[in-house]
């Protein structure tokens, strides 16, 4: 609710969902660009969360939102689910938030310009 309220203003659209089957089913009927979930959550975990999305939708930039600060885990999530980059807890909406979400848009337009620019020269080299 307190990052509904914080994020209402903001140039970008919001989905929020309770649990991991949520946000899949919300990834599966619209088109997103930044994933944030949190490491703990019922049903599955956030690390589950990405990898599915990693694997189903590999263009989506995804954050992580921890409170663990244990060098491990933070690697195990980096390596398992390629993670753009962690919130952790407790975080400030102005400060940490916000910030992490627009840099998260940014990877993804300039990921998504280099990725049209390399079909385009794919396409120009078979002509």
């Amino acid at each position: 609710d307190i990052l509904k309220l914080g994020l209402e203003d903001e140039p970008y659209l919001c989905l929020f969902a309770s649990n991991g089957t949520q946000a899949l089913k919300m990834l599966s009927q619209h088109e997103v660009q930044v994933i944030v979930t949190d490491m703990r959550m019922p049903e599955m975990s956030g690390l589950e969360l990405l990898r599915q999305v990693r694997e189903k939708y590999p263009d989506i930039i995804r954050i992580i939102l921890s409170g663990y600060t244990q060098v491990s885990t933070l690697l195990s999530v980096i390596n398992e689910a390629k993670v753009f980059g962690f919130i952790t807890k407790p975080w400030q909406l102005e400060e940490d938030f916000k910030p992490r979400i627009l840099a998260a848009l940014q990877e993804y337009e300039k990921q998504q310009a280099l990725k049209k620019q390399q079909s385009q020269q794919v396409s120009s080299a078979s002509h």
